[in-house]
């Protein structure tokens, strides 16, 4: 079974043991971030650093100057790695160590354009703009990421491609000191509190019959029972969180916004993928990565099943926790493969930060029958000595 592990540039640029220590872990390919947001990620492993602040969404390879001049937005460059293409200095030593190299693409998450460029961004019924979350209903937030997945995709010695965050982005992120957990907030309230009321999606209500005015109404009386306590939570059901926002907000309202939502995401993953088809000369894989119910937002854009899986590749699905909950994930795909659909199950392999690497094998095996083809494991960068020694365990044990 072919494994990917997920790496940072700044793993590798500068420790020349790190592409020698990926491969053996025993997998076979890497998933490269080429195009990130913000983070500090730890390095523990690497002689030249420990932390690594990427200070904004940037790409870490030269963009081209032809294809961004004079547009808005468009992509920010990195300086907080070494040299002109960190990209391309780590994806050639990943495929020197015998590591087939794939990108890694986050799309519509960028919180410095939503700062420098707030009309761009997702906002909610209330008029709170959410600036790491860009509307891509919006013409030049499609043109914008449909480009970029184009660009950042297709670099120089890279068989593929995983896209992220390639749909709707909405209230959850993490966030450096967050203070919104007084009210927790349920996947029916974060639908709720993430649905879209820019000028774009305003038109787009219109253009479907619906008062936009009305509907930002309709989903503030839905939101009252949530921060008066008087509305129960629900768990994370993908059905329970629909059928609660049906309740909460009643049925033609929900058909709205799930018409408008769903078809623009929908054209976005289409034009995006064969964007990339375009720019790739042979054979090249790419994924989506997604979540069954289309719905749900953030990394895991919420998707059709049976329509992603015409245009793509496959996708790559968040797979840990137990085994309930990579059935919930898995199966929507299932009757929906063909032979050339890859189904990659994303295993969390660092335990500090909710992973289970010494259940790796179990679980893996576990998705194995419910369809996956391939796994994922998040993060080779971040993980400890340990949770690498147990992964390495695991993959020998594997098929």
């Amino acid at each position: 079974m072919k494994a990917s592990a997920f790496v940072y540039p700044w793993d590798v640029v500068g420790d020349p043991d790190a592409a020698r220590r990926i491969a053996d872990l025993g997998v076979q390919q890497v998933t490269l971030a080429s195009a990130y947001h913000s983070t500090r990620a730890l390095t523990p492993r690497h002689p030249r650093h420990r932390i690594v602040t990427a200070r904004h969404a940037a790409v870490l390879y030269p963009p081209d100057p032809d294809r961004w001049a004079g547009r808005a937005p468009r992509p920010y460059e990195q300086s907080w790695v070494d040299g002109a293409d960190p990209y391309g200095e780590a994806a050639h030593a990943l495929a020197d160590a015998g590591l087939e190299v794939h990108s890694w693409v986050v799309l519509a998450h960028n919180s410095r354009m939503g700062d420098e460029l707030p009309h761009t961004s997702v906002r909610n019924a209330y008029g709170d703009r959410y600036p790491w979350a860009p509307c891509i209903a919006r013409p030049e937030v499609r043109a914008y990421v449909v480009d970029l997945a184009a660009e950042a995709a297709v670099r120089p010695g890279t068989r593929g491609t995983e896209l992220e965050s390639c749909g709707w982005y909405g209230v959850a992120h993490l966030h450096a000191h967050d203070k919104i957990g007084g009210v927790p907030l349920g996947g029916a309230a974060q639908y709720l509190m993430s649905l879209c009321f820019c000028d774009s999606c305003h038109a787009g209500y219109a253009s479907l019959g619906a008062d936009p005015d009305e509907l930002r109404q309709a989903v503030r009386r839905a939101l009252r029972p949530i921060w008066s306590g008087e509305a129960a939570q629900g768990g994370g059901d993908r059905a329970a969180e629909w059928a609660e926002v049906e309740k909460l907000l009643g049925a033609d309202h929900v058909a709205t916004f799930a018409t408008w939502r769903n078809r623009v995401a929908a054209e976005l993953q289409r034009d995006a993928v064969a964007a990339v088809r375009g720019a790739a000369s042979g054979e090249f894989q790419v994924l989506l990565h997604a979540d069954p119910a289309p719905h749900r937002f953030g990394a895991n854009v919420g998707v059709d099943p049976a329509g992603i899986l015409r245009h793509a590749d496959g996708v790559v699905l968040p797979c840990t926790g137990n085994d309930a909950a990579r059935v919930d994930v898995l199966t929507p795909f299932v009757p929906h493969k063909t032979e050339r659909t890859t189904l990659a199950a994303n295993f969390t392999v660092v335990a500090g930060m909710g992973g289970s690497p010494a259940t790796l094998e179990a679980d893996a095996t576990h998705a194995v029958g419910l369809g996956a083809d391939e796994i994922r494991l998040y993060h080779a960068g971040l993980a400890s000595d340990a949770d690498l020694a147990a992964v390495r365990t695991a993959l020998e044990r594997l098929p």
